[in-house]
């Protein structure tokens, strides 16, 4: 007989009885290791594999990799054998930033075989037309599916996803169409965050990507000075109401500075409404990238910025003086809080190099400080240079004067690192909660972890802790036990930003369900009892 796992001592609306599918015919440890399930294709069905039973926990487990598909037949008989024969040639092509085949990554569309079974078309569709690798793609793509033996051409057409944030919520309408929000901060002036903010920018922009910039310090815009836009004052369109960005060599850019107030002098109240309304109201149209140039400190315009726009990710600027240190370390604490990932520092002025020898007059150990205590993957140092400094200056941002020279290589490294963890924060946030109905079950694997389990519906429907669900003065439950099905399923499950999922359930409700409070209900199935229900075979 297996053991049955349930809730610790709680109140009677919290205690959930597994279904008797999620029921395992041998006990499972607290690690919960169970054999990983075959990742879904992408445009074809590969292979169909035989889904194992479910653990009551519902356990937790590692992912394991999936068995190598076998080669491909010198003669095709159909056009669909012909499709899964590319299909698992392309499979041999990993995405270096995901760790998966493109092909269970979703990247081939529009596969199409010849009535000659000789001629095969199909695109590759990336997640940004600034990935890195594509070219690569591109060579490894036509390389294995050339090697066929029926295959006489092949065609190749590479593209990238539309612009859509990964966000369930009502979003400002300028903000729909926007797929990744950069937020460079530092917490501390003078430190070179706007120079950083722009010239990363206009390296996106330079790698394929759509990409604007939002200056959203009102107390003393960077942008005017940074940039050279023919037109230097904002337009807003006389139907929509909307504020029309400016450009600059194809960025779109949005200041306080072009609005014709210069710098304002105003309470804390109105910040936050004129940062509010300059970039909700843009019509931005279609971006791949809106970084966000943010001003110092991590007061209201801060939390405004991250509760009005989900950020994506956060780019940290400092300098080598321990000073700098305290004041960046509050701005990465507030960003943990409000689960916003840092993925990168930049340690500007950090040293120059004279008479064959490199100097750091300012010490070292910030950067590096900052990346040890708080777990940033990635450092990048700036060199105290002229030219960068000046580029502030005149209107022409150091990567645009100088494409080839060393602060553009440094930026293009920056770049390449941004557009990789983006595209991981987004895979991780969109497939860290679904549901599988095969096994009536929704499966959670949180950004950052390698571990997933399971959750019986009807325990999340049951534990929302939402006004709807329980009453905030008294605490009282209004969502007793009984009123849930036992087999209750979710109709749809989309993430909302890097740290909840919202869940629509047949009743018409929407829950917000945050990572934190699905891993916890998880922790809680943790005292065993005798086994009361028979198992069901996948």
């Amino acid at each position: 007989m297996a053991a049955m796992r349930t809730l610790h001592t709680a109140p009677a609306s919290f205690i959930v009885t597994p279904a008797p599918h999620l029921v395992s015919p041998t006990p499972t440890p607290r690690a919960g290791a169970l054999p990983a399930k075959a990742p879904p294709a992408a445009a074809a069905t590969i292979q169909s594999h035989a889904r194992p039973p479910l653990s009551p926990r519902v356990g937790r487990r590692r992912p394991c990799a999936r068995a190598a598909s076998s080669g491909a037949g010198a003669v095709v008989a159909s056009v669909e054998d012909a499709k899964r024969d590319v299909l698992i040639a392309l499979s041999q092509i990993i995405d270096p930033d995901f760790g998966t085949d493109i092909v269970s990554c979703g990247f081939i569309k529009d596969l199409e075989i010849s009535e000659t079974l000789e001629e095969v078309s199909f695109r590759v569709e990336l997640t940004t037309p600034a990935c890195p690798v594509k070219d690569m793609f591109e060579e490894k793509a036509n390389e294995v599916v050339a090697a066929l033996p029926w295959v006489k051409k092949v065609n190749v057409t590479m593209s990238a996803q539309p612009a859509q944030p990964v966000y369930a919520g009502d979003l400002p309408e300028g903000l729909k169409k926007i797929s990744n929000i950069i937020a460079v901060s530092s917490c501390k002036g003078g430190v070179g965050k706007s120079t950083v903010a722009v010239n990363l920018a206009y390296t996106l922009a330079g790698m394929g990507a759509r990409v604007g910039i939002f200056d959203a310090d009102v107390f003393g815009p960077s942008l005017p000075n940074m940039v050279s836009p023919v037109n230097r004052l904002l337009v807003v369109n006389p139907e929509s109401k909307s504020i029309l960005p400016t450009e600059y060599l194809g960025v779109k850019l949005v200041s306080f500075g072009f609005a014709g107030q210069g710098r304002a002098i105003m309470r804390g109240p109105m910040v936050s409404g004129v940062i509010n309304q300059l970039l909700t109201t843009t019509d931005w149209g279609e971006l791949d990238y809106l970084v966000i140039d943010m001003p110092p400190g991590t007061g209201d315009i801060h939390l405004t910025l991250c509760q009005v726009a989900p950020l994506t990710a956060a780019v940290i600027v400092t300098t080598p003086q321990k000073l700098a240190f305290i004041d960046v370390a509050k701005g990465v604490r507030m960003f943990s809080k409000l689960k916003v990932p840092c993925v990168a520092v930049v340690e500007n002025m950090c040293y120059f190099d004279a008479d064959e020898k490199r100097y750091y007059p300012f010490g070292k150990g910030s950067g590096t400080q900052v990346v040890q205590q708080f777990g940033i993957p990635n450092l990048f140092d700036l060199p105290i240079r002229p030219t960068l400094s000046s580029s502030g200056d005149t209107g022409i941002p150091e990567v645009v004067s100088d494409p080839q020279g060393d602060v553009a290589k440094i930026f293009q490294n920056l770049g390449v690192c941004v557009v990789q963890q983006c595209a991981k924060i987004r895979q991780q946030v969109s497939t860290a909660v679904s549901y599988d109905r095969s096994i009536r079950a929704i499966r959670v694997k949180v950004p950052d972890s390698d571990e997933e389990f399971f959750l019986h519906p009807a325990t999340v429907r049951r534990n929302d802790r939402s006004a709807q669900s329980v009453d905030e003065w008294t605490g009282e439950q209004k969502v007793q036990y009984g009123d849930v099905p036992e087999d209750i399923e979710p109709e749809e499950i989309r993430p909302m930003g890097n740290y909840a999922v919202s869940i629509t359930w047949p009743d018409g409700f929407s829950q917000i369900a945050p990572y934190d409070q699905l891993d916890m209900l998880e922790r809680l199935v943790d005292v065993p009892l005798p086994a009361t229900a028979a198992v069901a075979s996948s």
